[in-house]
C-alpha cells in the first residue's frame, strides 16, 4: 500500500523539478553543438575562399563532419547500451569542443577537413546520447512538452548562431567563430556531472564490434569519395572508379554479414523486423537530405547567388529557422497534450515535398518574399517530422535496444544527408561550371580587373562574389542561383518516398512509461523469476524423495498421482 501511495508524488516530482534540472546539462550540450555549427555556416564561403579551396573542398569540409557523425552515431548508441551514459556524454562533448577549437587554427582546407572529422565524432555522440538520455527520464507521452523547451533553446542557437557568426566574421575574422562555444561547453560538462542521474546499464559484459565499425567506415567513406571525385579527379568508367566501387561494396556487404554474426552488433539486424523502425529509417532518408542540403546550400545561395555578406546571410535564414523551430515546439506540445502524432507527421512530410519542390525553382533574382515562404514551408515540414521520427521509434522499441534503435535512426538520416550533400555538391560544381561557361561564352573583358577575375574563375576556386566586376558578378550569381536550384530536384523523389513510408507507420499510442521505469520492471521480473526458480527447485527434488517412501508419504503422493493421471488421459483423448 505504501508503495502505491508514494508513486504519484514521486512521479510528479520527477516530471517537473528533477526532469528540468536533469535537462539543463543536456540542453547546454546541444546548444554548444548547434551554436558551433551555425556560427560557422554563414562564413563558410569566406573560409573556403581564404584557404584557397574549390567547390569540392567546400563540400568535403561539410561532408567530413557529416560522415564522421554518421559513422560514429550507431557506435555511440551501442556503447550507450553497454557503458556509463553520463561519461559517454561528457566524452562526446569534449571531443566536439577539441575538434572545433583546433579548426580555428586551420591553415588549409586539408587540415580543416581533418579536424572536422574529430568534431563530427563528438557531434555523433551528442546527437545520439542526448536523445537516449531524454528517453530514459521522460515518457514518450510527456516528451513533447519537454522537447518544446529544448526546441526553444535550440532556436536561440540556430537563429542567433548565423547572426552572431556573421557579426564576428565581419568584425574579427572567421577564425574567432570556432572559439565561441568553448565557455558554453565547459558549463555543459559541469552541469551534466552535477545534475544528470541516469540508470546504470544492466549489461555486465561489454563487447564492441570493432570489425563492423571498420568495415562501415571504409565502405561509406570510399563511396562518398567516389561520388565526390568521380568525373573530376578520375573518369566514372576508369579503373580507379571500379576499384573504389568494388572495395566499398565488399566492405558494406562484409559489414552486413558481420552484424549477423557478432554478439553485440553496431546495427542489430533484428531491428528491421520491427515495422516502425524500418519505415522510420526509410522516412529519415529524405529528412536527412533536405535538412543537410538546406543548411549547406542556403549560405552559398545567399552569399554567392545574391551577394549577401555573412551577417546578411544569417538574417536571411531566419524564416527557415522560425518555420522549423516553431513547428517543432508547437507540434511537440500538441503531441504531448493529445497523444496524437501521425496526422502531424503526414502533414509535415507533405510540407517537405512542397518545400524542396519550391526550392528547386530558385533563381538569383527570385523575390526574397517568395524565398522566405519556401523556407518557412520546408522548415515547418522538417520541424514536424524530425523529432517525432525518433519519438515513435523509441516508443516501440525494447529497453535493451533503446540506444541502438535511437542512434540508428539518426545514423541512417546522417548517412542519407551525407551522401545527398556529396552528390548535390558534385552536381552543383558541374552545373555552376556549365552555367558560367555559357554565360561567358560571348563575354569580352574590357579591363584588367575583368581579366584578373576571369583568371580566378578559371582556377575553379570559390569566388569572393562581392569583389568581382559587375558584369562578371551577375553571370556568377546567376550560375550559382540556377545551380543550387537544380540540386534540390534530387530531393523531390526522396521526399515523396518519405511521405509514403510515414503513411504506413503503425499508429501506436504513446506510452506514459519512461524507459528507466521499464528497466526497473524488467529487473523486478527477473528477480521474481529467479525467486520462483529457487523455490521450485527443492519442491521438485522433494517429490522424488517422497516417491521413494511409504506410509504417510504415499498419502501425500496420491493427489499428485491423480493429477498426473487426469493429464495423461486428457492428452490421450
Amino acid at each position: 500500500m505504501t508503495a502505491t501511495t508514494e508513486t504519484p508524488s514521486l512521479e510528479a516530482e520527477r516530471s517537473h523539478r528533477e526532469v528540468l534540472t536533469a535537462l539543463s546539462g543536456l540542453i547546454m550540450g546541444m546548444f554548444v553543438a548547434v551554436l558551433s555549427g551555425t556560427v560557422v555556416s554563414t562564413s563558410m564561403p569566406i573560409i573556403i575562399a581564404d584557404l584557397g579551396g574549390d567547390q569540392s573542398a567546400y563540400t568535403w569540409v561539410i561532408t567530413a563532419s557529416l560522415l564522421a557523425t554518421a559513422v560514429s552515431t550507431p557506435i555511440w548508441g551501442k556503447l550507450a547500451d553497454l557503458l556509463d551514459r553520463k561519461v559517454l556524454l561528457q566524452l562526446a562533448l569534449g571531443l566536439f569542443v577539441v575538434g572545433t577549437a583546433i579548426a580555428g587554427f586551420a591553415q588549409d582546407t586539408g587540415m580543416l577537413i581533418g579536424v572536422r572529422v574529430i568534431q563530427g565524432i563528438g557531434a555523433g555522440g551528442l546527437m545520439s546520447l542526448v536523445m537516449i538520455a531524454v528517453a530514459l527520464i521522460i515518457s514518450p507521452r510527456e516528451r513533447g512538452k519537454y522537447m518544446g523547451i529544448v526546441g526553444g533553446v535550440m532556436a536561440m542557437a540556430t537563429i542567433g548562431g548565423p547572426l552572431l557568426g556573421g557579426v564576428v566574421t565581419d568584425a574579427f575574422g572567421w577564425r574567432a567563430n570556432f572559439f565561441l562555444g568553448i565557455p558554453f561547453a565547459i558549463v555543459a560538462i559541469i552541469l551534466i556531472q552535477r545534475t544528470l542521474h541516469l540508470p546504470k546499464s544492466t549489461r555486465t559484459k561489454v563487447k564492441i564490434d570493432y570489425v563492423g565499425a571498420v568495415l562501415l567506415a571504409v565502405g561509406v567513406s570510399l563511396l562518398l569519395i567516389w561520388v565526390s571525385m568521380g568525373g573530376n579527379q578520375f573518369e566514372w568508367n576508369s579503373m580507379t572508379s571500379f576499384v573504389m566501387i568494388g572495395i566499398s561494396a565488399a566492405a558494406i556487404i562484409g559489414f552486413v554479414i558481420t552484424e549477423f554474426l557478432v554478439e553485440e552488433p553496431i546495427v542489430p539486424m533484428s531491428l528491421f523486423r520491427n515495422r516502425t523502425f524500418t519505415l522510420a529509417v526509410i522516412a529519415s532518408i529524405s529528412v536527412g537530405v533536405a535538412m543537410f542540403a538546406t543548411s549547406v546550400f542556403l549560405a552559398q545561395y545567399f552569399q554567392l547567388a545574391r551577394g549577401a555578406t555573412p551577417t546578411e546571410s544569417g538574417l536571411m535564414t531566419i524564416p527557415m529557422v522560425v518555420g522549423q523551430m516553431g513547428a517543432s515546439i508547437g507540434i511537440g506540445a500538441l503531441v504531448s497534450r493529445f497523444g496524437k502524432w501521425k496526422g502531424w507527421m503526414l502533414l509535415g512530410s507533405a510540407l517537405i515535398v512542397a518545400g524542396v519542390s519550391l526550392m528547386s525553382t530558385l533563381r538569383y533574382d527570385t523575390d526574397f518574399l517568395w524565398v522566405s515562404v519556401y523556407m518557412v514551408v520546408l522548415g515547418a515540414g522538417l520541424g514536424m517530422v524530425m523529432q517525432n521520427l525518433t519519438l515513435v521509434v523509441q516508443n516501440d522499441t525494447p529497453v535493451s535496444q533503446l540506444g541502438a534503435a535511437s542512434s540508428n535512426v539518426n545514423f541512417f538520416r546522417s548517412i542519407a544527408g551525407t551522401i545527398g550533400v556529396t552528390i548535390m555538391g558534385s552536381v552543383l560544381a558541374t552545373q555552376v561550371t556549365s552555367h558560367v561557361k555559357d554565360g561567358l561564352a560571348s563575354f569580352t573583358p574590357t579591363s584588367p580587373e575583368e581579366v584578373s577575375a576571369l583568371q580566378g574563375l578559371a582556377g575553379g576556386g570559390v569566388p569572393h562574389v562581392s569583389e568581382l566586376p559587375d558584369a562578371i558578378r551577375v553571370i556568377v550569381e546567376s550560375a550559382y542561383g540556377h545551380g543550387i536550384a537544380d540540386v534540390f530536384i534530387i530531393a523531390i523523389p526522396l521526399a515523396v518516398l518519405s511521405l509514403i513510408a510515414i503513411a504506413f507507420l503503425p499508429n501506436k499510442a504513446l506510452s506514459r512509461q519512461t524507459h528507466a521505469e521499464k528497466l526497473e520492471e524488467e529487473a523486478e521480473q527477473v528477480a521474481i523469476d529467479l525467486a520462483e526458480a529457487e523455490i521450485a527447485a527443492p519442491v521438485s527434488s522433494s517429490v522424488g524423495l517422497v516417491e521413494g517412501t511409504d506410509g504417510e508419504a504415499s498419502d501425500e503422493r496420491e493427489p499428485v498421482d491423480r493429477e498426473r493421471g487426469r493429464a495423461a488421459s486428457g492428452s490421450a483423448r
